[in-house]
């Protein structure tokens, strides 16, 4: 029925609105209640899973990077992203999701020892070469 309505306190409401709002799938009193909660499904990882390692032979004219990163999606999956290419340029990548962070961290460690047999190594200086450095003071 559609039209105004007097009520006691002397307001008037459209009795339209009124009976369109009470509706259950948009009724307040399910979806704003104080007592629900709420359940968010994504989770942290549980350690971050980051990797940079490099293979340069000068001889071979190789210099080449690899890295890996495992992720939370916004849908609660893990994700294990691959790069790798030539250093200095763009290169490929690949991205794997997984139901469960495990399987991520299982391709993530057969990848690590894959590389690792191929030569690869983390970049940078070797390990405490900037602690033996000599600085001049001025």
């Amino acid at each position: 029925m559609i039209g105004w309505r007097r009520e006691p306190n002397g307001s008037v409401t459209n009795t339209f609105i009124t009976n369109m709002n009470r509706s259950v799938a948009t009724d307040s009193k399910l979806s704003l209640d104080a007592d629900r909660r709420i359940s968010d499904s994504a989770q942290m990882i549980t350690q971050p899973y980051h990797l940079y390692v490099e293979r340069t032979d000068p001889t071979r004219n190789m210099a080449r990077y690899y890295a890996m990163e495992i992720s939370m999606t916004l849908f609660g999956e893990a994700c294990l992203t691959r790069s790798w290419g030539r250093i200095g340029k763009s290169g490929q990548k690949m991205t794997h999701h997984f139901k469960r962070e495990e399987e991520a961290v299982d391709l993530f460690l057969d990848l690590l020892r894959q590389k690792r047999a191929r030569g690869y190594r983390p970049a940078g200086p070797d390990i405490g070469e900037h602690c033996t450095r000599k600085r001049k003071i001025v």
